[in-house]
């Protein structure tokens, strides 16, 4: 297809289709003339993939070119591809190292994870920026003075380990690392406002049933 089509189909206008060319974020066509050339499926896929990492991950355009590199680094497994794209994602807030109360959170974050024989986070610990945000989360309700216990925190956990058997068994169902990879990237941001909402809900409903007198 020529870049006109290209653009149609993906719904992706000709000069944002041109930057991502001149970014290396995508993949050049077929040259058939010297200033013509041809696209095919792939380059719709690459598509999908570029706008899941800018549009719906926010990622810089540096960001998303060393995702799609690790993407197609084949010496890489699948879960390093997948995890160097879900740690590129905007987090949260980063954990004041002086304050005191982000050290106590930090040790709570360690208890969660051993309880929950959570290797690979345990492992990974300080590097990963899930850990990073929810030990500056479990600081901010130690310093505002709201209940965090460790067994509060291992419903959440658990509830969470449920979630993310759900989540990869949905991931499973694409054919390549490239879909997975879009598929992880497109389902991480676009379902946390489904999980945010479906709790509000669910305490809505609770509520209903213990308070409505």
């Amino acid at each position: 297809m020529r870049l006109a089509e290209l653009s149609e189909r993906s719904g992706v206008p000709t000069a944002t289709i041109k930057y991502y060319l001149r970014e290396r974020l995508l993949p050049p066509g077929e040259r058939i003339t010297a200033t013509k050339s041809e696209y095919g499926e792939e380059h719709l896929r690459r598509l999908r993939l570029v706008r899941s990492l800018i549009q719906v991950g926010r990622m810089p355009v540096a960001t998303a070119r060393e995702v799609l590199e690790a993407a197609e680094d084949e010496s890489l497994s699948q879960n390093a591809r997948m995890g160097a794209a879900v740690w590129a994602l905007p987090h949260g807030a980063e954990p004041d190292e002086d304050d005191p109360h982000a050290a106590r959170a930090r040790e709570q974050v360690d208890t969660v994870l051993r309880r929950m024989d959570w290797s690979h986070g345990q492992e990974l610990g300080d590097t990963s920026p899930a850990y990073r945000m929810l030990v500056a989360a479990i600081a901010s309700l130690d310093r505002l003075g709201y209940p965090h216990d460790t067994e509060h925190l291992l419903v959440h956990a658990r509830l969470a380990g449920e979630l993310a058997v759900a989540d990869l068994d949905l991931v499973e169902t694409y054919d390549t690392p490239p879909e997975r990879i879009e598929a992880v990237v497109a389902l991480t941001v676009l379902y946390e406002p489904v999980l945010l909402s479906l709790r509000r809900l669910a305490q809505t409903e609770e509520s209903g049933r213990r308070f409505a007198e």
